[in-house]
């Protein structure tokens, strides 16, 4: 599931991703700080103007008083961001890991447990059959087009200045005209800085996975997908003064001519291993109608987290998987739970519930309803409501992103085609029921499958 996984690098080279499968890439992740630097020595926020040698004294100190507020941003912010989308980059949903005709031995003699090709993303109870072999590749695509329900082109930001007045240092409430321990004083600390930045995330990932049936009653799966993400960014700050000229904080020109607004753009490309999967199936139980299995998933932080082609974290999902089957209808659901390794991640209890239909000897169809509920509080914080105490009290929201759960609710639809032999086409699409996380509008899948 895409939850999330949603960055982009500092003017300085970065490194080179060492997979032997990556291209050469230049560090997404830190091309997403890049569009919140506006000069020289790749200082975010840092205003080059207020800083400038040709300005008076008093004024150049000034070039670093909104560097605290790019700090929070950085642990906050560009985390939220470049982690939601390095999360979902290594979270695309899973094929099911026993698809096909599935069969079970009987004195010697293979008995089909299943008739359809099975559900797409969900898993149904029977396992593929002692010595069956099943290989699939998917393409899943997905152009990001929000976060938590903002629009992906249209993400606020509003950066404050520092309190930076010292109330021990003699003298200090004279010269800045009152409680230097408040935030205000002096007037200037009212400055902020409005942000405004547009993304295009774009991410394809190719799984290519192996299913083994080691007995009739027990599967061996792994996945190796390669990821493709492209990101595309510009952004616009713009200072807005609290009181008239000279100016204290500007980008370039005078204290008495600034420029009070810069932009910035950038462009990147990554493609490389993603997290690598093992999964192993047992079924508990089966009867003609009925079928019990149970499946343990760990996913590898394999994939590099600069390029935001893997999570960084290693990933166990578990699940409880119950299907029946009534003619060519088969229902199914999965309950389970996935813990993460990543100290920013929220583990999440699992559900699923569809069925796939036979509709003809060479079509299935296939429904699923795919949640995940986030376990406990939001681990990554978003920087919290500022308040001003002079020249009066008020309150000033940094972001327009809304602190809430990511809880994620999606239906998907798809089908799947028998064409020459036991080679199946796969054709998919999810569509996000919720607005949390890092989410597409679409979630484009297709893929062949073969099982022998």
């Amino acid at each position: 599931m895409f939850s999330r996984k949603w960055g982009v690098a500092v003017l300085a080279s970065t490194a080179l991703s060492l997979h032997p499968f990556a291209l050469r890439a230049q560090g997404l992740r830190d091309k997403f700080t890049e569009l919140f630097v506006f000069g020289p020595g790749g200082l975010q926020l840092f205003l080059p103007g207020s800083a400038d040698p040709s300005n008076p004294l008093s004024i150049q100190v000034h070039g670093r008083h909104f560097l605290p507020s790019a700090v929070d941003a950085n642990g906050s912010l560009i985390s939220f961001i470049s982690n939601a989308i390095s999360g979902a980059s290594a979270n695309a949903p899973s094929s099911a890991a026993s698809s096909g005709t599935t069969f079970r031995f009987e004195g010697g003699v293979p008995v089909p447990t299943s008739v359809s090709s099975g559900p797409v993303f969900g898993e149904r109870g029977p396992t593929l059959g002692r010595g069956r072999v099943f290989v699939g590749f998917n393409s899943n695509r997905a152009h990001f087009s929000s976060i938590r329900g903002v629009d992906m082109h249209d993400i606020e930001f509003v950066f404050t200045h520092q309190n930076v007045t010292n109330a021990t240092s003699p003298g200090c409430d004279s010269i800045a005209g009152g409680d230097c321990r408040l935030m205000g004083v002096p007037k200037l600390e009212n400055d902020v800085m409005n942000f405004r930045m547009a993304l295009d995330v774009d991410v394809t990932v190719n799984t290519f996975a192996l299913t083994y049936g080691l007995t009739d009653r027990i599967d061996l799966s792994f996945e190796v997908p390669i990821v493709s993400v492209d990101l595309s960014g510009n952004s616009t700050a713009q200072i807005v003064p609290f009181g008239g000229p000279p100016a204290a904080h500007f980008f370039g020109g005078t204290p008495d001519n600034p420029v009070l607004t810069a932009t910035q753009a950038v462009t990147g490309h990554a493609t490389g291993l993603g997290d690598v999967a093992a999964r192993l199936k047992f079924n508990v139980s089966q009867s003609e109608r009925t079928a019990f299995s149970l499946l343990v998933d760990a996913r590898f932080a394999t994939g590099s987290t600069e390029d935001l082609l893997g999570a960084g974290y290693y990933t166990a999902r578990g699940l409880a998987i119950v299907s029946a089957r009534f003619g060519a209808f088969t229902p199914h659901a999965n309950v389970g739970y996935v813990a993460r390794g990543g100290p920013l991640r929220s583990d999440a209890v699992l559900a699923t519930v569809g069925f796939d239909h036979l509709m003809a000897p060479w079509a299935t169809f296939s429904v699923d309803l795919l949640s995940e509920f986030q376990v406990g509080a939001n681990k990554l914080k978003l920087p919290g409501v500022v308040t001003y105490d002079a020249p009066f009290k008020r309150t000033v929201q940094p972001t327009t992103i809304p602190d809430i759960r990511d809880d994620l609710i999606n239906g998907s639809v798809g089908a799947k085609f028998r064409t020459f032999g036991d080679l199946t086409a796969v054709t998919n699409v999810i569509v996000p029921l919720n607005r949390a996380g890092l989410r597409p509008n679409v979630l484009y899948t297709f893929g062949l499958e073969y099982g022998f």
